[in-house]
């Protein structure tokens, strides 16, 4: 006789349960589906969004962050020719402008800025100490559609040096990689890049570096599968704790 009653109040208490536990404290339903956030971004941001997105999905629960990294002006390209993503983080303004007047993405916000150095084998035992010591040196760029590569060709032309590196890459990793395989003596690369391969390379700075400083803005794209997320995300980004994790990595603020 007293089964039914005490089914009754477990049943209750259940529900109660449930009900507690339906709203996340980020908004997010915690009985909801899993949902996937699709980020295209510059390879120079490689270390540093990848932290930060750890960072978003440990406050955003059911949340898994996917990163497509690679040179600036291929992620244009995919993004304009229709790939699916929700948010662009470039490595200049000159390929976002590019998703902006495809009618992919509109309003971008600068979030950091970066320079480039001269990145060297650990020790420098060439000596270099700027980009005139190159000469005679075999070095490393990034390709020219590429922002490292169009601010290598920039900080050049401001030297006055002619220099004319052996071979261009597709994007800042696999420039740094030349070096560090030991296939060139240097390479031009982005500060931030230099940092992250610290146990391997030295980073020389050189004055011409000012001539070529990019920003780096960031925006939710137009046809975002998780629009929502995305302006979530894209807000982190140009908040106060994805900031202390750009900075350490060798960004600058705007």
């Amino acid at each position: 006789m007293r089964t039914r009653p005490a089914l009754a109040l477990t049943a209750a208490l259940a529900l109660a349960v449930l009900s507690a536990c339906g709203n996340g404290g980020d908004g997010t339903d915690a009985g909801s589906d899993p949902a996937t956030l699709t980020v295209f971004a510059a390879a120079s941001l490689t270390e540093a969004f990848t932290e930060i997105g750890d960072q978003f999905e440990a406050e955003h629960d059911g949340v898994t962050v996917e990163f497509n990294f690679a040179g600036s002006s291929d992620l244009a390209a995919q993004i304009t020719e229709g790939a699916p993503a929700d948010v662009f983080a470039s490595a200049d303004q000159k390929n976002m402008d590019k998703a902006v007047d495809a009618g992919a993405a509109e309003d971008p916000q600068p979030f950091a800025l970066n320079q480039l150095v001269i990145a060297v084998p650990e020790g420098n035992p060439d000596g270099v100490t700027g980009l005139a010591d190159l000469a005679g040196l075999t070095f490393a760029a990034c390709a020219p559609e590429v922002p490292c590569g169009a601010a290598a060709q920039t900080a050049i032309d401001a030297s006055g040096t002619g220099l004319v590196p052996v071979t261009y890459e597709a994007d800042v990793k696999s420039t740094l990689q030349k070096l560090t395989l030991g296939e060139v003596d240097a390479a031009l690369v982005f500060r931030t890049d230099a940092i992250a391969a610290q146990d391997e390379v030295d980073a020389i700075e050189f004055p011409e570096s000012a001539e070529a400083v990019n920003t780096y803005p960031i925006t939710t794209l137009a046809d975002a599968p998780e629009p929502d997320l995305a302006a979530k995300f894209t807000e982190y980004v140009l908040g106060d704790d994805a900031w202390a994790v750009l900075e350490t990595a060798g960004f600058q603020r705007p």
